[in-house]
């Protein structure tokens, strides 16, 4: 079938409106948050489940592969699609269908806004959990095919923790249920199985999520530290003593210069780092682990600590905490970042790793982090218009995800795979182990037609060598 008869027979279902298919609308399309791109034959703007299964079937149909697209935030090239595939994207199917107050879940369409949903739901005295830093943008369902985390899923676990069902689009275009309203379904987890599968398995049209309470205390402390080792070394005292906050954050001077470029977000200028602790739940609870807290603090060597007198306060502190990568742009016109795992109390090691690598191949890195879970983000600030700076920061990130695996940690906290880091899998996989993945991908979708070439490693990237201590074999050993 040829493109133009696909085309005809999509827009027969959409509308005509609703078929991008001129390069120049297409531009947008092409790329998302990371440094990849290629150009879709056509973006399909469905308005419903409905369209988004005859779609499905007319591409299937033609063999053509499909992507789907969120909000275009993704950080490893998720939703870039093969040059003669469609996007399928969710601008028209934004709807937070139903809330429920006694059962504590909402039903939402894949394109609602993640901090949308929350502050909907927070006039019911609930919330949706999940943060990612691209909170005002993403879309939800974006979030389930990366299984996005954020600060605060540090306590409340991630994406996963806070789906219970979801209706489906496989690769042929049938329409399937996964999970249970009830919150626990029979069978196999193949909801579980779903989130994070970087839309290879299906596109999600509904979403059921989990929602929490809001807490009744929330307190949020500023440990400012002369440098980046102390903080480290208040992280790991922090959790040692048995606290768990919501979120536990590292933002180093660098990404303080930045942040305060743009956005006064109370964050000293002359700090090392600083450390952002936010503790929540029952007043008297929180009262008493804030003395642990600031006492931990204060012993590993803070220079000062600050907790944050009301709401704006608060507020502040996390607007600078999550408009840091925005703010990069004060100190160079592109980034790439690296987003890699490593156990709680390895993290001063990887950090000097990160400086070191710095230095060696002279590329400024920042780093802001989820520094409670060793979720790491070296953020490598440079200038793309500078010949060899691409292939020199493509080769500090490929030590940078050696580093993680050798040091007992993984390639992804919330980012996913996709093409940035699909040649690494190695790192952290036997071949056996991706090829049992890659079963499981072929029992959703057995032709591979959803967001081909994602994940798995075929040699269109620098490959490096397996490190025999990041198999899994060797760390179940």
């Amino acid at each position: 079938m040829t493109t133009n008869n696909l085309l005809t027979q999509i827009r027969a279902v959409v509308g005509d409106d609703y078929v991008i298919a001129h390069p120049e609308d297409l531009l947008v399309y092409e790329y998302d948050g990371s440094v990849d791109r290629s150009m879709p034959r056509a973006v399909v703007l469905p308005a419903n489940a409905d369209e988004v299964s005859r779609v499905m079937a007319l591409a299937y149909a033609a063999g053509v592969a499909v992507v789907g697209r969120g909000s275009g935030t993704g950080l490893s090239g998720g939703a870039i699609t093969p040059p003669d595939g469609l996007q399928i994207a969710f601008p028209r199917m934004a709807r937070i269908i139903e809330v429920d107050t006694v059962n504590r879940t909402a039903l939402v369409e894949p394109g609602v806004i993640n901090l949308d949903l929350d502050n909907h739901v927070r006039q019911f005295g609930m919330r949706y959990a999940p943060d990612p830093s691209s909170q005002r943008a993403c879309s939800l369902g974006g979030n389930v095919a990366e299984n996005a985390g954020g600060p605060h899923c540090l306590a409340y676990g991630a994406t996963t923790n806070h789906v219970i069902g979801m209706e489906v689009v496989l690769e042929d275009g049938v329409v399937v249920n996964l999970g249970s309203a009830a919150r626990e379904a029979a069978g196999y987890d193949l909801r579980g199985a779903f989130v994070g599968s970087e839309g290879t398995f299906g596109i999600a049209t509904k979403i059921l999520v989990r929602l929490l309470p809001l807490p009744e205390t929330v307190r949020t402390f500023l440990g400012i530290f002369p440098d980046i080792d102390s903080a480290c070394t208040a992280v790991s005292a922090i959790v040692g003593h048995g606290i768990v906050p919501a979120a536990l954050e590292m933002i180093d001077a660098l990404s303080i210069q930045a942040v305060q470029n743009v956005t006064d977000a109370g964050y000293p200028n002359d700090a090392g780092a600083v450390l952002l602790i936010e503790l929540e739940g029952l007043h008297e609870e929180v009262a008493e682990v804030s003395g642990q807290v600031k006492a931990a603090l204060w012993d590993t060597g803070a220079a000062d600590v600050r907790i944050a007198e009301d709401d704006a306060e608060r507020e502040r502190l996390w607007v600078g905490r999550k408009t840091a990568f925005g703010a990069f742009g004060t100190i160079a016109p592109n980034y790439y970042l690296v987003d890699g795992v490593v156990p709680r109390t390895r993290l001063t090691r990887m950090l000097r790793k990160v400086n070191e690598v710095s230095q060696r191949y002279g590329i400024t890195i920042a780093n802001v982090f989820h520094a409670g879970d060793g979720n790491l983000h070296p953020c490598m600030l440079f200038d793309a218009r500078e010949p060899g700076v691409m292939e020199n920061a493509m080769a500090a990130a490929a030590e940078l995800m050696q580093e993680c695996a050798a040091l007992g940690g993984t390639l992804s906290g919330e980012h996913g795979i996709g093409l940035e880091k699909k040649e690494f899998m190695p790192l952290v996989y036997t071949d056996a182990d991706m090829a049992a993945m890659q079963r499981v991908r072929e029992a959703f979708a057995p032709h591979n037609r959803l967001n081909p070439g994602k994940i798995f490693p075929d040699g269109s990237y620098f490959r490096p060598a397996p490190h025999p201590a990041g198999h899994r074999a060797g760390l179940y050993a």
